[in-house]
């Protein structure tokens, strides 16, 4: 059967047996929590505060009490093998595929969509209806707005002189578009309605509606004319 902390508060019964759920975690109604998911994961932190207290609980337990635990909204569906941290908060009905990683103090708003394989490194507010596809990488100090496309393989960076003591993540506005194995660099602000093209390297701020493309990105044409384009293709008509 699945270990459910004693401190949890778990209100939907669609938990498969191989799930652990650890400290003050909320789930809502109607989730679904599939085989080999841990929700409350934690940090390495307190973790060690934890054993160097010298639990003798056991591995399970020693976990469950270094964990402050995580919230997840109703009618979410958390796939085989992800792992979700202590301090993440998801909203309703929020996907995620298989073998997703979700660090600690990430916001993830309602009807969100997050790929397999996805890694969101902690620390990062994604809004409402986000679609996330496969293999993304989300670093901490990302702010990405509502109703915002993330192609396969993306790969978001936070850090402009590696290794920094300064992190910042870009900021990616609502209803923008990336596309397949774009690289974002630190700091850059993607504004709302604008298109980034698949593979492009893009290091400066990208004006609203307006598509980009190349390595560095530089301005193709407009979200209209994309939008146009986007509705041929659909119709068959190129």
């Amino acid at each position: 059967m699945p270990y459910i902390s004693p401190r949890a508060r778990v209100k939907t019964k669609l938990i498969a047996e191989t799930a652990i759920i650890l400290g003050e975690t909320i789930i809502e109604e109607n989730t679904i929590i599939d085989e080999g998911v841990i929700i409350g994961y934690p940090t390495r932190r307190n973790l060690r505060e934890t054993i160097s207290l010298g639990n003798t609980r056991d591995y399970r337990g020693i976990l469950d009490e270094a964990s402050s635990g995580s919230r997840i909204g109703s009618s979410t569906h958390i796939r085989p093998g992800t792992t979700i941290y202590e301090g993440v908060v998801i909203g309703n009905n929020v996907e995620t595929g298989h073998n997703v990683m979700i660090r600690e103090e990430t916001i993830i708003g309602d009807n969100t969509v997050i790929g397999t394989h996805t890694i969101i490194d902690g620390r990062v507010r994604i809004g409402s209806r986000v679609r996330i596809e496969t293999g993304v990488y989300i670093p901490p100090e990302t702010i990405i707005e509502d109703d915002v496309f993330l192609g396969p393989f993306v790969v978001i960076t936070n850090d402009r002189y590696p290794l920094s003591k300064r992190l910042k993540g870009p900021t990616i506005k609502k209803g923008a578009v990336i596309g397949a194995n774009s690289i974002l660099i630190p700091g850059i602000t993607i504004n709302e309605g604008a298109v980034v093209a698949a593979g492009s390297v893009v290091t400066r701020n990208v004006p609203p509606n307006t598509v980009v493309a190349g390595v560095p990105a530089k301005p193709l044409t407009t979200r209209e004319i994309y939008e146009e384009k986007k509705k041929k293709w659909e119709e068959g008509l190129i």
